[in-house]
């Protein structure tokens, strides 16, 4: 097997985004099926952007999970990884869409489990998981067992070679609080070269909010080489032991920002497998994050290298 540049890890499920922005759920009157969950969505963008991508997780054995493996493999993505859960359903997601900065977001058949916290450390394989250019986990995985103790493992096999990625990726709706996933993610930064996160996520990881006190604290508390800290409108701050770097906002009229960050991290993954100083690697990736949240899906609105480029340039990719 030619190894994969992009293995990610964690949750998978079927957006149903409303066609109306500015109205409540309620009132809404059609909707468009695409696939999602962030750990898919980062294995959709490195796809997009011409990588080997596979990601490993669960969904139920039905109709949507189904649609799941379809739509991967549409995209480019090896499905080899995902498999079925009998008795649980394929979770749903939905989201209402008040521009520029509102998009509550309701998770349907999570509880008290779902299928992605279903993977377990016998099913995995390791040696894809040591292969991978880049192995990307998020937080989100680590919620629930069994899915916990099996991301803690895959993150144990890569013993911090390549290019091993904790996404912070922090949804209080999955915890029983902050203080209680707190020693769990640590847990796991141990095993990482590479950390990223928003504000919010930075101080469940750490305990602040202060975006060059959390880059400090992953690196000098934790060990992690490079720590990414996504400060929304005042932009994106990345340190590594070359220094750090400022990369600031780039002004978009925002439609959905729910898969930008998913796009940034994708983005981020093809500048890393190219060798990019990570300044320019955050930039790029900070424009293909723009540019999804001027559209409405978040898988299906990942740009491709040559948009960001375009994007970059001043053109316009919608």
């Amino acid at each position: 097997m030619t190894a994969h540049e992009v293995l990610t890890i964690g949750r998978v499920g079927v957006d149903i985004y409303p066609n109306q922005a500015g109205v409540g759920l309620e009132d809404v009157t059609t909707f468009t099926k695409y696939l999602g969950g962030s750990a898919t969505n980062v294995a959709v963008a490195a796809a997009r952007h011409g990588r080997r991508s596979a990601v490993i997780t669960r969904t139920g054995a039905d109709p949507l999970g189904r649609f799941v493996h379809r739509a991967l493999t549409g995209y480019g993505v090896d499905d080899r990884f995902v498999t079925a859960v009998d008795g649980l359903a394929t979770p749903v997601t939905l989201c209402e869409i008040f521009p520029p900065d509102d998009f509550p977001i309701y998770f349907y058949g999570r509880t008290p489990t779902a299928p992605d916290l279903q993977i377990t450390t016998d099913e995995l394989d390791l040696d894809a998981v040591r292969g991978a250019g880049i192995f990307w986990a998020t937080v989100t995985g680590l919620c629930q067992e069994p899915s916990r103790s099996a991301t803690l493992a895959a993150l144990e096999a890569r013993g911090r070679t390549g290019i091993t990625v904790l996404d912070l990726d922090y949804r209080p709706m999955f915890w029983e609080s902050r203080e209680t996933a707190r020693p769990i993610v640590q847990e796991a930064l141990r095993h990482v070269t590479h950390a990223v996160g928003n504000l919010d996520e930075c101080e469940t990881a750490v305990g602040t909010r202060d975006p060059h006190a959390a880059a400090r604290r992953l690196r000098e508390e934790h060990g992690v080489a490079v720590a990414v800290v996504k400060q929304g409108p005042k932009g994106v701050l990345a340190v590594d032991d070359t220094g750090e770097y400022e990369v600031p906002p780039i002004p978009v009229d925002v439609l959905n920002g729910l898969g930008a960050g998913d796009a940034f991290g994708g983005a981020l993954c093809d500048q890393l497998l190219a060798g990019r100083p990570l300044s320019e690697a955050v930039r790029f990736a900070n424009a293909a994050g723009a540019i999804v949240a001027t559209r409405l899906a978040c898988s299906d609105a990942m740009p491709t290298t040559a948009e960001v480029a375009a994007f970059l340039e001043g053109a316009d990719v919608r």
